[in-house]
């Protein structure tokens, strides 16, 4: 099954600091989505290898392939599947599921940033 590629959707802003405002979503106390694995999601779309995604990352293969097996844990379809070797030897893919959830994410980013922005730069002006 083929999965076609999403389209996301552009940050609103350039002038942000990613460590100023971080949106996660949890699964009871688990951190099943956030920035860092939405960038893997990314990467690993990019790639299509999850080794090859820790690589441009700078992360472990072990760290990455941790924080998929998190994800597929939390979701109740998995967001990412194992391509099984060939000549070419196998891979991994971000399923429709993954897609969506990490479209969903960056359109929610986008939004807060939106919304956060004015806020943040008033707040910046009054720290030392």
């Amino acid at each position: 099954m083929s999965v076609k590629p999403v389209r996301l959707p552009r940050p609103v802003v350039n002038d942000h600091d990613s460590r100023e405002l971080k949106i996660r979503l949890y699964a009871g106390s688990v951190a099943a989505f956030g920035p860092g694995k939405a960038d893997l999601l990314e990467a690993i779309m990019r790639t299509g290898s999850i080794s090859a995604a820790g690589r441009e990352l700078a992360m472990s293969y072990r760290r990455c392939w941790n924080l998929v097996d998190e994800m597929n844990a939390c979701f109740a379809e998995p967001l990412v599947m194992s391509v099984s070797g060939g000549a070419g030897g196998g891979g991994a893919r971000v399923t429709e599921a993954g897609q969506r959830v990490l479209l969903d994410f960056r359109a929610l980013e986008a939004e807060v940033w939106r919304v956060a922005l004015p806020r943040l730069r008033a707040l910046r002006r009054l720290l030392r």
